[in-house]
């Protein structure tokens, strides 16, 4: 299993390096390369879905910082971290919601999301003009069919109103497009998902053996949509979704919740039972080979002064204060979420290594008082993998993008939001009683939550996502669809009209006028 771990890994980085070419274009500057039909036969396919992973784990906008900019850095909960003078404007732009029209990080969200669609509609283009019905082939216009999705979404709820290029051109001028309504960039993507679930396997098991771990499932496809939908207030399609997802049985929450984010030379953590969807990340011993991602690295502790044996990543994505201080400490997933300088790492009980951290002291200590723990790094996989310090300290740590957790809390705000309190109330108690440590309805700590009334779980439900999901880049986006963010960012900056960010400059000017800017920037 794992061999067969490391050989999708190594495909997903090799077989589309002719792709990478085209990684230094900008949006609507971008000529996909071309093939003839004569080069490509029934399950050849593969080659260009591998091309789509590969952009997942290696393209800036979808594995590293411009990601946690516009999911995680611009909520209450989170800020960017590292030392004051690294990445400074990010301060202005994502925790004062001063937006910038033309600065690397909105640049490279919105060009990689717009290079990963062109791709997705490629892979469909040959697809449909070989008119393959082979199961393979299926599957992989699934993936295509997935991945045009995820981009959307995450534009659509970015920026609102954004050009639909669902067609594949070879002619630049082609790509240029008109803003399309909100609604029909949500008609692509159910489109979209209707048929990934349609065509994606329920499992990648052979003889039990998951031979193609983090690949997309049935599964993937209908968390994703039930999150769109989520994002809409489509309640009744919440729940039937979620459902699915749950009657598969392909699922299950991990037992303990710092299980979830191990990254060991056993992999534990890594695909686990509450998978359902995640980058994956791989680092040889001695760093060879290395087909990693930044995302643990970016996050990792950072060190000051001469020393450089606690200088473990970049310190991007940090806890606040204000997360530090609303949260309970008797919650048990507080210390096994955040990571504190000066202090004991808790041990294997609270997702620590038996370590001491040295004192927050900026430029001669640790930067910053609080790091994300969900992306810690093992002190034996640092040997192992030779990547002990700096620049280099993670990058064998997965992104859990989808997790079951989304799927039952999910699961309990619709159901609320539909007047059923107590599939809410059955539900939020997985949660926490599995955040307790599963110490079961007598419990002293994160009490079991009884449905009283709907204005009451909603709350328990906001509270709980807040706590479960911490640093993982949901909260943003989350007060937005509640009508919160006003109340709980606007100390910070944020108005209504930073729900949206502006469309990249850089975009409007190459499109000659025909891309507008949002109206109210």
């Amino acid at each position: 299993m794992k061999k067969n771990k490391i050989v999708l890994q190594i495909a997903m980085a090799v077989l589309p390096l002719m792709l990478l070419t085209m990684g230094c274009a900008k949006f609507l500057d971008r000529k996909p390369l071309t093939a003839t039909l004569d080069d490509l036969k029934q399950g050849t396919l593969e080659a260009q879905s591998f091309g789509l992973y590969n952009t997942l784990t290696s393209y800036a906008g979808f594995s590293t910082l411009p990601w946690l900019d516009f999911h995680s850095i611009r909520d209450d909960d989170a800020q960017k971290g590292s030392s004051t003078t690294d990445g400074k404007e990010i301060n202005t732009e994502f925790e004062t919601f001063q937006y910038s029209k033309d600065d690397w990080a909105p640049n490279t969200y919105w060009n990689d999301r717009y290079y990963m669609i062109n791709l997705a509609n490629k892979e469909l283009y040959y697809a449909d003009s070989l008119k393959v019905t082979d199961p393979a082939s299926l599957r992989n216009i699934g993936e295509a069919r997935f991945f045009r999705a995820y981009c959307y979404f995450d534009l659509v709820r970015t920026y609102g109103e954004v050009p639909l290029i669902n067609f594949y051109y070879t002619n630049a001028a082609d790509g240029i497009k008109a803003k399309s309504p909100v609604a029909a960039i949500y008609a692509q993507i159910d489109e979209d998902l209707n048929l990934a679930a349609q065509y994606l396997p329920l499992n990648w098991s052979v003889g039990g053996a998951n031979i193609y771990p983090g690949r997309l499932t049935r599964g993937a496809a209908n968390t994703l949509w039930a999150q769109t939908h989520l994002f809409r207030g489509d309640w009744a399609q919440v729940v039937s979704l979620c459902n699915q997802v749950i009657q598969s049985q392909q699922y299950s929450l991990t037992t303990n919740f710092p299980d979830i984010w191990k990254d060991g030379l056993n992999g534990a953590g890594k695909n686990g039972p509450e998978s359902i969807f995640e980058e994956q990340s791989y680092v040889g011993p001695n760093n060879t080979p290395n087909k990693g991602t930044q995302w643990g690295t970016s996050q990792n502790v950072r060190q000051g002064g001469a020393s450089n044996a606690w200088n473990l990543g970049w310190g991007w994505n940090t806890p606040t204060q204000k997360l530090v201080s609303a949260w309970d400490s008797t919650d048990p997933r507080k210390s096994q979420t955040i990571l504190y300088s000066g202090q004991y790492d808790g041990g294997p009980a609270a997702g620590g290594y038996g370590a001491t951290l040295p004192a927050y002291s900026p430029g001669t200590g640790l930067d910053q008082p609080y790091w994300n723990k969900k992306v810690y790094s093992d002190p034996a996989m640092r040997q192992f993998t030779g990547q002990i310090f700096g620049s280099g300290g993670a990058d064998w740590i997965n992104h859990r993008i989808l997790r079951y957790a989304d799927v039952i809390l999910m699961l309990a705000e619709a159901s609320n939001e539909l007047g059923d309190g107590a599939t809410a109330a059955t539900n939020l108690e997985l949660i926490r009683n599995r955040a307790s440590g599963n110490l079961g309805p007598t419990r002293t700590i994160v009490k079991p939550i009884p449905f009283v009334d709907q204005d009451q779980m909603r709350a328990a439900i906001k509270n709980e996502r807040r706590f479960e999901f911490a640093m993982e880049g949901y909260r943003f986006f989350d007060l937005v669809r509640w009508g919160d963010a006003v109340k709980e960012l606007g100390s910070l900056g944020y108005t209504n009209r930073c729900r949206y960010y502006p469309i990249p400059q850089q975009a409007i000017n190459l499109s000659g006028g025909i891309l507008v800017q949002n109206p109210e920037w």
